[in-house]
Formats: C-alpha cells, structure tokens, sequence
C-alpha cells in the first residue's frame, strides 16, 4: 500500500507540473509565414491563433483564392509550430515517456 501513496503522490505532481506548463505555454508563441513573409501568423502554445498580419501588397480583389490559400498555409504552419513547442515541452516534463492522452 505503501508504494501506491507514493505512486499516486508522484502523478499529482506530474499533474500540478502540467497544469504549470500549459499556463506557461500560453505566454509562448510561435510565428509562421507563407508567401516570401507577406502572411504572418502566431499562435500561442495552447494551439489558438493569436494575431494574423497580411502585406497590403498580397491584398488583390481579383485574386482573392491566392490570398485565402496563403492565410491557410501560415495558420497551419503556426498551429504545426505550437504543437510541436508544446510535445518538446511535455517530453522535457515526463523524461520522454509518451503517455496517453498527455497530448
């Protein structure tokens, strides 16, 4: 019985180390860009899109699909960016074991 008090005393502070995490990775962000930088989009580390900046100059009426296509491909850079910021963060926390439902 003795060992399971001390096993379940090492998961809550695994869990309190987490919870600590995830507010951290909130502050962090990460930046990605398509179209040579004239789309910008940053995401935080809990995978939300923080802030999106697009160049007047890749702003045509009569091209609207090239516009829409470079806004996707930043975001999904910048969400890729932010999940793999906040898997290399949890690795660090649970010394590389990949625990279920973690992520």
């Amino acid at each position: 019985m003795r060992g399971m008090g001390n096993m379940f005393k090492q998961a809550q502070k695994l869990q309190e180390k987490m919870l600590k995490l995830q507010e951290e990775m909130a502050e962090k962000t990460v930046e990605a860009s398509s179209g040579g930088g004239m789309v910008r989009a940053t995401a935080n580390g809990r995978q939300q899109l923080t802030s999106i900046q697009i160049d007047k100059e890749v702003v045509d009426p009569e091209d609207v699909e090239m516009l829409q296509d470079l806004i996707i491909a930043a975001v999904n850079d910048a969400l890729s960016r932010s999940q793999e910021m906040m898997s290399a963060e949890m690795s660090k926390l649970t010394g590389g074991m990949n625990i279920p439902g973690l992520m």
